[in-house]
């Protein structure tokens, strides 16, 4: 292991924000070079604890980041130059494998970038590696056949969450700054706060020509996985290609839901959202207690998804490549999809949307928590949260895919622990009210002020003490 790699975490430029980060190659006191192998290193020491990559590439990186300090040289560094990001491989980087965590493609190497890949090489960032997703992206967890799961920099017998489990564990320990994620079902939200970090789930159809995965089309959205609001909105900004921050309300309305549809959540999880709640009260907005109508999104979401999937991969199951179980389930259940439930999951989807707009008519944002549970042990899902029993599929997380069906933005961020895990809260804006919903996050976590990567406080992530 390197010197570098081996320092202490607060010391480490791999824990830095993307401002300090960038200051500090613009005033020639690092090296872009540098911090690229320094992810490495880091990638090394965390690999075979954490399995959060598939691919990792060094020689693209120090390509990348000798470019950026020619950049910084010049005076035309992009905004995230010498930045060390990951990618999803739900997204094609030019001249690397793109897996989608399934076996059927071992060795499709990609002949153009995908385009919120492009948009990030545009801005100057370093590619350090491909992280790991479920097999085409359909599972909440990240496991897969092409090797072992990947774990929760909190606790490696614990699940980073998925689909972009590989993207958070990757940020959470620290071998790179920033991650690109994609969320159709919560797949950025939930391993967010299953790993302690920011995510970003932008309005639907907000970051345009995107690409990556043909999955989850109605509902899909590239964005942001970070350590903190502000570094989050830096790499929406880059997808987003600039666009300009609208100002949000000095004092907002804001509705909380402790339970939507009536759902049981942990009780200390819920009582670390509940002093969130207070802060944001505490900070002269206004909050009201409400009952959010969310049901019915499980008969748009699953009909839908199953019908691309069957679409798109249903000859899967005639193929020669073995498929994970919830993979040939899907493609079995799309099989069985009557066309009328798919037709009338498209025509509920517009009233769907509809109901969740009417909220913002009265409110300037809803909060929730993020999940009902802290992550939880490898391939263990909850069977019961707070003595109630819960479905394994969506028991543990079903606060974020309501938002994935009707477009609204959402954003989590941590808020506390429950027995050394962290916890988190969801904040959900008005459709296109992305800045505004980022603004009032990084207020809620000044407010806050905890220090998750600070390892003098015991509470860094696989922290290399």
């Amino acid at each position: 292991m390197s010197r570098e790699a081996s320092r202490p975490v607060d010391d480490s430029p791999l824990w830095w924000t993307v401002d300090r980060l960038v200051r500090a190659f613009a005033d020639r006191e690092l090296s872009p070079v540098e911090v690229a192998d320094m992810a490495e290193a880091r990638i090394e020491e965390t690999h075979s604890s954490l399995h959060a990559y598939v691919a990792r590439t060094p020689e693209l990186a120090r390509r990348q980041a000798r470019e950026a300090e020619r950049a910084y040289r010049n005076g035309d560094a992009g905004p995230l130059a010498g930045v060390p990001v990951s990618i999803k491989d739900a997204f094609d980087v030019q001249g690397q494998v793109t897996t989608y965590g399934s076996l059927a493609h071992p060795r499709q190497v990609a002949r153009a970038d995908s385009g919120a890949v492009r948009r990030l090489r545009t801005s100057g960032a370093v590619f350090v590696g491909k992280t790991n997703v479920p097999e085409f992206c359909q599972s909440a967890t990240t496991d897969n056949l092409l090797g072992p799961d990947t774990a929760n920099p909190w606790d490696p017998a614990a699940t980073s969450g998925g689909s972009s489990g590989g993207a958070a564990a990757s940020v959470a320990a620290g071998t790179c700054t920033l991650a690109l994620g994609s969320d159709g079902g919560g797949s950025i939200r939930i391993p967010a706060a299953f790993c302690g970090l920011v995510g970003l789930k932008p309005t639907y159809g907000r970051i345009n020509g995107a690409g990556g995965l043909r999955a989850f089309s109605p509902f899909i959205s590239a964005g942001p996985l970070a350590r903190s609001v502000q570094d989050a909105a830096r790499l929406f900004e880059v997808l987003g290609e600039g666009a300009a921050p609208a100002a949000a309300p000095a004092r907002s309305v804001i509705a909380w839901c402790s339970h939507p549809e009536g759902r049981p959540v942990g009780r200390v999880l819920l009582e670390n959202v509940r002093r969130a709640t207070e802060s944001l009260r505490a900070l002269g907005h206004r909050l009201e207690p409400v009952d959010l109508r969310l049901d019915g999104w499980e008969q748009i979401f699953g009909p839908l998804v199953l019908a691309e999937e069957g679409e798109r991969r249903g000859s899967l199951l005639e193929g020669e490549h073995p498929l994970t179980r919830y993979e040939r389930r899907s493609l079995e259940a799309a099989r069985r999809l009557a066309p009328a439930t798919v037709s009338s999951a498209r025509s509920a989807m517009a009233a769907y949307r509809e109901r969740i707009d009417t909220y913002f008519d009265d409110f300037d944002v809803l909060v929730t928590p993020a999940t009902a549970t802290p992550a939880f042990p490898i391939g263990c899902r909850p069977g019961s949260i707070a003595g109630r029993r819960v479905d394994r599929l969506w028991g543990a997380f079903p606060f974020a895919v309501p938002f994935n069906v009707s477009g609204h933005p959402s954003i989590v961020l941590p808020v506390g622990f429950v027995d050394a895990m962290p916890v988190a809260i969801q904040l959900i804006g008005r459709r296109g009210a992305d800045f505004e919903l980022l603004q009032l996050a990084a207020e809620l976590e000044a407010a806050l002020d905890l220090d998750l990567y600070n390892p003098e406080s015991g509470t860094a992530p696989m922290s290399p003490m």
